[in-house]
């Protein structure tokens, strides 16, 4: 093997000068080229976690319905009957930026991948999605063809492939322009029984490559996910994949197939690092070598190098490990579906990753020296960066037309306008599992085989994360077990995707590790332990990073398969309750809370303070009320208090298939802006008819939540008062139209 490297070869790979010195010092020799390629990707931040395994090790991770937890493809959680649910999140933020379409397009066919390597049929995908802004001069022509691009490539591979995408969320800041964050959600179902693991085993047994051929897009792209961009950002664009829904249907249905037969012992899909992760994290996790030929591999283009083969990310590939003897039955099946399948190698029992081509030796290294040997840096920090002053300015009393006007602005605005003409691009009733699609508080399909329904929401908020990552992070997770109470749903486990910028900046790692202590405080709190994720790190454009965006999705379970209560107002004549009561753990700091708030950006112009304050035993106070209300059927509709406050939930209340108003009178000493747009957490709207109200408010006071009429749903106005006084009143179809066309408006879309 002939040394082709030098320190200026290995920091083309993402390595550092000691990282270099500690691969020739535990190798005890140079790396050949193809070697440095298999090193670099495998110790990237991408795929080594290396500034944040340290830490990730803080979450929690076990539970009664824990089947696999973190180190695999997706984690799998007991849903019942015999059947499970595997479901994770990961990114595809860098290749989005450079070419949405497929960056986006192959972020689901990757996360689709992980669900059905672990043996289950994908069922759902969400996503969530952060841009920037549409309408800057200098930035939004670029800003709306990232849109357009990433969620045309998330519609497209969905719906060719004929998953569900039934839900998600999206934000919009300045920060993203320059790094778009692209998260996908996947979940699938299978019998708990049928767990497959991405684990070789078995010496001799033959390592099997099955699916597309191998080219040269997505080289590299592992290390150019760990990586800040800059000028040369648009060189890149060949690390970027290129997907084929079609295709991957294909595979999906042969794997599965194939796994039927029972003579397949371990699979594995090539994502990040392609055919070098597959293979090295196969051995590793089974303590066992996996020795190779590349003139074996299926290729598209000639000439390909050792190096080129071994890095590439071509999509739609998997390998599996089947039991010798066996082998036919697997190329069977795949010939069966059109797709190659080839022996390329086979299990050793010496730990080591080799890798031949015309027979000779290219690249010979060990699993634990890929692995367990990375870099793991316990990074220093300090503070975590803060992108708003502590003071605001003073907020005089609001006039009723001040009040009405904050609200049509903030329907108006992107974050808070509907989404339709992102999730109309979707096939959300695919399969024709979806009772509660997007649009809603939580996503809910059908698993008819086990009797149940799970529901899952997806959210995030790097508006408060920038403000206190711990707290901001805390309320992701309130706010996500909250939305699942909105349709029932007792939640389970957790995923996160956690998106930061450099972690070589003191400031930038404080966030990363306050959101991550932040986050594992609330999932052992509100019981949803982690069973994997990903870490998205090196978000950043020319030195500026993005703010701190860590996504959680969690899974729940509804009991039944039956439609949930939807958050829209059903009928006039029913009355309007506020659970949770107005301002709840909003303590003395109303000022410095209400700073954090869509009204102080949107309308003021500026945000400050502090997060809103989350008392989390009151908070499951309120889940646990909501949950029991709307599972004894005596709501007609139910809906989450987030972003915009009381003000803007009511609204979108109302803007229902057939519009139904309401007729509101708070009672409180609050300034108006306060009670109308504060967003203090552990609040849920409900509808009620007037014979269940006792009921209703019985549940929430044996729980220790308030549960408080605050008026009743009326024809075609929201009207709303203040102990009394008119605030304001609108016809909704007005504040319809400004929500309705916010989004598409600002797309300019004809």
């Amino acid at each position: 093997m002939r040394p082709d490297v030098d320190d200026r070869v290995a920091a083309e790979h993402g390595l550092t000068a000691e990282e270099y010195r500690q691969v020739t010092e535990l190798l005890g020799r140079v790396p050949t080229l193809t070697e440095m390629g298999i090193i670099g990707v495998m110790w990237s931040e991408h795929c080594s976690y290396k500034s944040s395994r340290f830490h990730l090790k803080k979450l929690p991770t076990r539970g009664d319905r824990i089947l696999v937890g973190p180190g695999e493809n997706a984690g799998i959680v007991d849903i019942g009957g015999g059947w499970a649910a595997a479901f994770k999140i990961e990114s595809h933020n860098h290749p989005s930026y450079i070419e949405p379409f497929q960056g986006a397009a192959t972020g689901v066919g990757g996360i689709l991948r992980d669900i059905f390597t672990m043996g289950a049929r994908p069922v759902a995908v969400m996503d969530a999605l952060r841009f920037g802004p549409t309408d800057e001069t200098a930035v939004g022509a670029n800003n709306r063809r990232i849109i357009r691009g990433v969620v045309e490539g998330i519609a497209h591979y969905g719906n060719c492939i004929g998953v569900p995408t039934v839900g998600g969320e999206c934000e919009f800041d300045p920060c993203f322009s320059a790094n778009p964050l692209i998260n996908v959600f996947a979940l699938g179902v299978f019998r708990k029984d049928s767990i497959f693991l991405g684990s070789a085993k078995g010496v001799g047994n033959p390592v099997i490559y099955v699916g597309a051929k191998t080219g040269r897009d997505g080289i590299q792209g592992a290390s150019m996910a760990s990586a800040e961009f800059d000028d040369d950002s648009e060189a890149k664009r060949p690390n970027v994949q290129v997907g084929d829904p079609f295709l991957e249907k294909l595979l999906l249905e042969a794997c599965l197939e194939a796994m039927q037969t029972g003579a397949i012992r371990g699979i594995q899909d090539m994502g990040a690092a392609g055919l070098t992760c597959s293979t090295a994290e196969m051995g590793g996790r089974g303590g066992v070598g996996i020795e190779i030929e590349l003139d074996l591999v299926p290729q598209r283009e000639e000439g390909m190098t050792p190096w080129e083969i071994m890095l590439s990310e071509s999509q739609e590939r998997m390998l599996l490990v089947a039991e010798r003897g066996r082998e036919g039955e697997v190329f069977e099946v795949f010939s069966k579906w059109g797709l190659d399948a080839v022996e390329i190698g086979t299990v050793t029992g010496d730990g080591l990753l080799r890798v031949r081509q015309h027979g000779a030796v290219v690249a010979e290294l060990g699993n634990d020296f890929l692995s367990e040997d990375a870099p793991m840096y316990e990074r220093p920090f300090t503070a975590p960066r803060r992108t708003a002053p502590l003071g605001g300015p003073e907020l005089p009393e609001a006039s009723g037309a001040e009040l009405l006007a904050g609200l049509e602005t903030l329907l108006s605005t992107a974050d808070l306008g509907s989404k339709r003409w992102i999730w109309e691009q979707y096939d959300y009733q695919v399969r024709t599992n979806t009772t509660a699609g997007p649009g809603g508080d939580a996503a809910v399909i059908r698993i008819k085989e086990a009797g149940v329904s799970l529901a899952m929401a997806l959210d995030g908020n790097s508006r408060y994360c920038s403000l206190d990552p711990r707290q901001g992070a805390k309320l992701i997770v309130a706010e996500c077990c909250r939305n699942l109470a909105t349709v029932g749903a007792e939640p389970i486990a957790a995923t996160n995707n956690l998106n930061f910028g450099n972690p070589e900046k003191p400031d930038i790692m404080a966030q990363l590790v306050e959101a991550i202590e932040g986050l594992g405080d609330a999932c052992r709190h509100f019981g949803t332990p982690i069973t994997g994720g990903n870490v998205s790190l090196y978000n950043e454009t020319l030195g500026e990073g993005v703010n701190p965006s860590p996504v959680v999705g969690i899974v729940g379970i509804v009991e039944h398969m039956d439609a949930p209560a939807g958050p829209c107002f059903l009928a006039p004549g029913n009355a309007v309750v506020l659970i949770g009561g107005l301002l709840p753990t909003a303590g003395g700091q109303l000022h410095m809370r209400f700073g954090s708030s869509q009204y102080a950006r949107a309308v003021l112009g500026r945000n400050w303070g502090l997060p809103p304050a989350l008392d989390a035993d009151y908070e499951s106070a309120v889940q646990e009320a909501t949950r029991r209300i709307v599972r004894r059927d005596l709501a007609h509709s139910v809906h989450d208090v987030g972003d915009g406050g009381l003000a803007v939930a009511l609204a979108e209340c109302c803007f229902g298939p057939q519009p139904v108003g309401a007729a509101i009178d708070l009672k409180t000493d609050l300034q108006a802006l306060y009670a109308l747009f504060h967003e203090a957490p552990s609040r849920v709207l409900a509808e009620v008819s007037p014979q269940d109200l006792p009921e209703v408010i019985s549940i929430a006071a044996d729980l220790g939540a308030d549960a408080t009429i605050i008026g009743e749903t009326a024809e075609s106005m929201l009207a709303v008062k203040l102990n009394g006084t008119e605030c304001f009143e609108a016809s909704l179809s007005h504040l319809h139209a400004l929500w309705d066309r916010a989004f598409e408006t600002r797309l300019e879309v004809q």
